[in-house]
């Protein structure tokens, strides 16, 4: 999937020699969680809105400069390690660099998400099944041919929580048979969690979009 197009290049970048009061201006009047700074033009980390408290405007961005962020993407970042990004660093802004860490642009969680709900996982007809199973048990190998082995198609399947030594795997899969994929699991020591039609899930999903679109746009 090409995600080079969602790059954004009309947010601005700030150098490590502008003013505080820049960001502060740029934090007050947007909804993002972090802006990038650079350095001899190359990025040398992130501003996060969450010190905004802390910045003085007649201070020079250098004098908070141990305080800076330090992650990005590059062009070639796949849209699932971007979506990471988002997660484990609590940002909804990533800069993207180019091969010599200039910075081309950003990209933007609020995009992300519609790009990962455009997806086959979500918009192909289909049911959903929660399954959890030992972490060192499981195969993707063998989830594909306990549904397949049933004439049912595997729309998609990934990791959603993993811990305590136990791995939960949300899976999308073909109508056809789902009685015989559920109780297929449940022989090979699978862990129901959640089976549903997807009718319900995508019910769910579009309320959880529906308030996440709120919560970007505050």
């Amino acid at each position: 999937m090409s995600i080079e197009s969602h790059i954004i290049h009309t947010i601005p970048v700030f150098d490590i020699q502008d003013r505080l009061e820049e960001p502060i201006h740029f934090f007050k009047n947007s909804i993002y969680s972090h802006v990038a700074i650079t350095e001899d033009q190359k990025l040398l980390g992130l501003l996060s809105e969450n010190d905004l408290e802390s910045f003085e405007s007649g201070e020079k961005i250098s004098s908070f400069k141990a305080n800076l962020e330090s992650f990005y993407a590059s062009k070639e970042t796949s849209w699932l390690d971007v979506l990471e990004l988002f997660s484990r660093n609590e940002a909804n802004l990533i800069p993207v660099l180019d091969e010599e860490a200039h910075v081309m642009g950003y990209y933007d969680l609020n995009d992300f998400v519609g790009v990962f709900i455009d997806t086959p996982f979500f918009k192909e007809p289909g049911a959903i099944l929660v399954v959890a199973k030992g972490i060192k048990d499981y195969s993707f190998s063998e989830i594909a041919q306990i549904v397949e082995s049933n004439n049912t198609k595997l729309i998609g399947a990934f990791i959603t929580d993993a811990r305590s030594e136990v791995v939960q795997i949300t899976i999308k899969v073909g109508t056809n048979n789902f009685s015989e994929v559920v109780n297929t699991f449940r022989r090979y020591n699978y862990s129901i969690l959640y089976g549903n039609k997807a009718d319900q899930f995508l019910e769910d999903l579009k309320e959880r979009s529906d308030y996440l679109d709120k919560f970007l746009n505050v």
